[in-house]
């Protein structure tokens, strides 16, 4: 590795895990001049049946498209309001409207953004599928992770984006855990021509709207995003709430409980959970997922005290877990991906780079794991009197919660990046 005024050349990269964050930090460190990126990804095949939906900000968008993070190639589908709703049997089936909030961004499939970013990565970056990474470590000179067998393999840098129970943490800040917020989320994905089996069909819902339908102890998040196959797009859902009790006893370890792995107990619990909170025309959304498209996330924080040891880096969740409610994961990963390659631009040596990094996106996600709390308990925990609240108390509650935050849809970069020169390896 070389250093100087205009920045880190060469160097070989470990990236543990590939997902976005995996997958974004990869293409930075390739782009910039990395001799060696490999990406170690436990899972065995592709990860695109992943049918979460995830929002990016407009001008958060705006800002990483400059940057040569994001662009318009990759599927997306518009929002433009988010109808805060509440169940009133007088207001007819999509419930009493509380508030039409301005909402300006696009939703995407997750399985989709991953397989942009990894299909935008060059050609040198080496994806190795079914790695098991079973340790990581290093010092000032250098960092090595170890295989399942126990073989070890040594490079300048190892980045760890292998997500809220990270490996690599374990060797940076091993007294961070995450910490469970006392309630999960139920998610859910379909494709949305099946809305035309409900009363009023998917007329009764404009495209460009988010809905939250909102209740005592929880509330759903409910909006379209792109399907896998070009053209086609699908509902996501996210329904909050309590969980059983004695599931409720066993999450304070990190955990999650992915489609077709879920409990008749649990999908019982969700399903009552809708039908009895959700205004009608809501409940019959979620009841059009099948039992195998849903799954169960409970709902944690994650904030640690440094994202850097030695030659180690924390990225993504790994070093960050912020509850949904901000509407920042996808944009937070990314943006960490951005802080790195800007800090390899104008460091001189692995040292400074690292220090940069630290010092750009540390304060930041513990903002953000902070708002995410703040949202969470508002909307959640200790939400108003849904059943009473106007729409000018509906505004004053939500600028309470963001007020001097800046952090919904994600922080605004700090330094507005400059529009990025084509190459061969972008």
């Amino acid at each position: 590795m070389r250093g100087g005024t205009d920045g880190i050349r060469g160097g070989s990269i470990a990236v543990v895990g590939g997902s976005i964050a995996g997958c974004a930090f990869a293409r930075a460190a390739a782009r910039n001049g990395a001799e060696q990126v490999v990406v170690l990804e436990r899972t065995p095949g592709r990860l695109e049946d992943r049918g979460v939906g995830l929002c990016v900000h407009d001008d958060r968008f705006a800002e990483l498209a400059r940057a040569g993070h994001l662009d318009d190639g990759i599927r997306r589908h518009r929002l433009t309001e988010r109808h805060w709703v509440a169940r009133d049997g007088a207001s007819g089936p999509r419930g009493r409207l509380l508030w039409v909030q301005p909402m300006p961004f696009h939703s995407y499939h997750w399985g989709v953004l991953w397989q942009a970013l990894r299909e935008r990565a060059p050609d040198t970056v080496d994806f190795r599928l079914a790695e098991t990474v079973a340790g990581a470590g290093g010092d000032q000179d250098g960092a090595w992770v170890q295989g399942a067998d126990g073989r070890r393999e040594s490079y300048d840098l190892v980045i760890g984006a292998d997500g809220y129970r990270s490996m690599v943490r374990e060797a940076v800040c091993p007294e961070a855990r995450p910490e469970y917020a006392g309630y999960i989320c139920w998610r859910g994905s379909f494709p949305s021509e099946h809305l035309e089996e409900l009363p009023g069909g998917a007329g009764a819902w404009p495209e460009t709207e988010a809905i939250t339908a909102c209740f005592p102890g929880g509330q759903c998040v409910i909006y379209r995003i792109p399907g896998l196959t070009p053209g086609s797009t699908q509902v996501n859902w996210v329904l909050y709430g309590a969980p059983p009790a004695e599931l409720g006893r066993r999450l304070d370890n990190p955990t999650s409980i992915p489609p077709g792995e879920l409990t008749d107990e649990l999908l019982t619990h969700g399903r009552r959970l809708a039908e009895e909170q959700l205004p009608p025309y809501w409940a019959g959304v979620l009841r059009l997922t099948p039992a195998e498209r849903t799954f169960v996330q409970p709902i944690y924080d994650l904030e640690t005290p440094r994202r850097t040891a030695g030659r180690l880096l924390l990225a993504g969740d790994a070093a960050t877990v912020v509850r949904p409610h901000n509407t920042s994961g996808a944009v937070k990963a990314v943006q960490d991906a951005w802080a790195f390659e800007n800090a390899w631009r104008s460091g001189g040596s692995w040292a400074e780079l690292l220090d940069s990094y630290d010092r750009e996106r540390g304060q930041v996600g513990r903002e953000l794991v902070a708002l995410g709390r703040r949202l969470g308990a508002a909307q959640v925990g200790q939400a108003p009197d849904w059943s009473t609240i106007d729409e000018a108390g509906m505004v004053a509650w939500w600028q309470h919660q963001v007020t001097g935050t800046g952090g919904f849809g994600g922080h605004a970069l700090s330094t507005p990046p400059a529009p990025r020169r084509a190459s061969s390896a972008a």
